[in-house]
């Protein structure tokens, strides 16, 4: 199923609406599952039950591919888009591939970012359904968290027997809505049948520890009892509070029994796509769910997932929290890079979304590149700090020229990868991006060597400073009293050998979105630890981060609207 591809590329939502989109079944059939392995949703979505796996456990793991990026500009480098087409090229190449990704919020959908289907020739479809609502997944995660709020309150409302502190509870609610006047809010205001007062607030849904955890489930028994360690707080001895104590945890698997099954969907060529899960990349882990992998894994000979943010982000997560969690390993990492990217970290330009892009990212510039291929030079050297084979896929741009190509392409090779392969898939489609994928096929070929940067029994400290050093390129870390209060803490009630989710800036390899390149010597300050006890990691929280984004003066939902049964303005 090969799209007609138009000169100038149309939008993603006009290139998405004319495309010839497969009935479900058939997506699925060729993949060998039957009507008895998933729920339809509607014609074009379907949600594929766990027990494959079991079916399915004497075949062996198809090959396992990790797309992430250098350290962004604010518009992000095409990693979503390179992520589909290099499906769709493994597809044109006859291979059986699956993609895995996650569901985007709708916050970011109708704010300013745009949706997370990829884009041009190389989507996931229906993209209206993929970005708004898809199988609501999202609001049962939402049903779930706001429920536990809920208890919280009632319980303090009705004699507060578990003598949890008003002041020490860190739960606050959240709604898929980018609302910034939702931060900052004080509840149980009007008398005393309206509940305790006290401060709080709200997060967006997609950075609830509860959408963290349905990506790291690996069962509804697992989803069960990690929902039952969530910590919504102390109590006036300074000791946890759980959802297991508050005895909602059940009720919440139950809101959840559907969303923990990954919805398949397919790309605008036909092969099959997993959408499922969406946590924050700040925050929390920044991928799709495991049990997406470990069911297309099984499916298929090729399967390609994204992390979220650079590789100093989503990556370095995925390796050391996903990887742990599912007990996979990669073959191979897929670092998307963009000359204009590339020449912001070299100091040109000031990249702003909503924006043209200034015109010194746009004209040749050679030394202003090879300055930032700093960046470049340092993500590869931390992906192949894991052992795996990193192959280096140029978002290719009409303004790229040859000569900036070489470059990318000896630094690439200089810094280690495999080498550096220009891609044209958001304007051709799988066709763009066969040469990727031979690099691609190539790569995983090679022996495993596969290794995790830490170990989960040295300290938090030493675990935080690993990242650091190795990762971010620090020359040390500065604690304040509450987190050097927290680490010590948490090691006492037996969290110390948690994973660590770093919570920072995705602007840059640093804690301070204006050190552009591959900055080092400097200190990273952690202000504060938090714990996601039930998702299974602590994050250090580097600098002030947003949970709740908010709108711009004139957002993307301005543009959307319906007309004639037909949806407009997305995209």
């Amino acid at each position: 199923m090969l799209p007609t591809r138009v000169t100038p590329v149309p939008s993603d939502l006009d290139i998405a609406q004319a495309a010839t989109i497969l009935p479900i079944k058939q997506i699925a059939a060729a993949i060998g599952l039957t009507e008895d392995d998933f729920d339809y949703y509607g014609r074009t979505k379907a949600k594929v039950h766990l027990d494959i796996r079991d079916k399915l456990a004497a075949r062996p793991n198809g090959k396992y591919i990790d797309v992430t990026a250098i350290t962004p500009t604010p518009l992000g480098e095409g990693k979503t888009t390179t992520t589909i087409g290099l499906s769709q090229a493994l597809h044109h190449l006859k291979q059986r591939v699956f993609t895995c990704i996650r569901q985007p919020s709708m916050g970011p959908t109708f704010g300013i970012k745009g949706g997370a289907a990829g884009g041009g020739y190389s989507q996931v479809v229906p993209m209206e359904d993929f970005n708004l609502h898809l199988t609501g997944d999202i609001h049962a995660v939402s049903a779930a968290h706001n429920l536990l709020c809920a208890a919280v309150d009632n319980h303090l409302f009705h004699g507060n027997a578990l003598q949890i502190d008003p002041a020490a509870i860190t739960l606050r609610r959240v709604v898929d809505i980018n609302d910034r006047a939702l931060r900052s809010i004080k509840i149980g205001q009007g008398g005393p049948q309206d509940g305790v007062p006290r401060d709080t607030g709200y997060d967006i849904a997609v950075a609830s520890e509860v959408m963290a955890i349905l990506a790291l489930a690996t069962s509804l028994p697992d989803l069960r009892a990690r929902l039952g360690k969530i910590v919504v707080g102390l109590d006036v001895y300074g000791e946890m509070v759980t959802a297991e104590q508050l005895k909602v945890a059940g009720a919440m698997t139950v809101l959840l029994r559907d969303a923990i099954m990954p919805t398949l969907m397919q790309t605008l060529e036909g092969s099959p796509v997993f959408v499922h899960a969406g946590p924050f990349a700040n925050i929390a882990h920044g991928n799709s769910s495991v049990v997406s992998d470990q069911l297309a894994l099984k499916l298929a000979d090729y399967v390609i997932t994204e992390s979220g943010f650079g590789a100093d982000m989503g990556m370095e997560k995925f390796m050391d929290i996903k990887c742990r969690a599912s007990g996979l390993t990669p073959d191979c990492v897929v670092m998307v890079a963009t000359v204009r990217a590339l020449k912001m970290h070299g100091g040109l330009g000031k990249v702003v979304a909503g924006k043209a892009l200034p015109r010194e990212l746009i004209e040749e510039n050679l030394p202003a590149l090879e300055r930032g291929c700093a960046n470049l030079t340092r993500q590869i050297q931390n992906a192949r700090k894991y052992g795996v084979p990193v192959v280096v896929a140029v978002n290719k741009f009409t303004t790229d020229t040859p000569a900036e190509m070489n470059v990318i392409r000896r630094v690439s090779l200089e810094a280690g990868a495999e080498g550096a392969f220009v891609s044209t898939i958001w304007a051709e489609g799988g066709e763009g991006g066969v040469e990727l994928a031979q690099a691609v096929m190539t790569a995983c070929a090679k022996p495993s060597q596969f290794r995790f940067l830490y170990e989960l029994d040295q300290s938090i400290k030493t675990k935080i400073e690993t990242i650091a050093r190795e990762i971010y390129g620090a020359a040390g870390v500065d604690y304040s009293d509450a987190a050097e209060e927290r680490i010590a803490q948490y090691t006492r009630l037996g969290f110390g050998n948690l994973p660590i989710c770093m919570a920072k800036t995705h602007l840059s390899l640093s804690h301070d979105a204006s050190l552009l390149g591959a900055p080092s010597g400097f200190r990273l300050p952690i202000r504060d630890v938090r714990a996601s006890v039930g998702a299974g990691f602590l994050y250090p929280l580097c600098g002030d981060m947003r949970t709740m984004p908010g709108l711009s003066k004139h957002p993307a939902f301005e543009k959307v609207d319906l007309i004639d049964g037909r949806v407009v303005g997305l995209f």
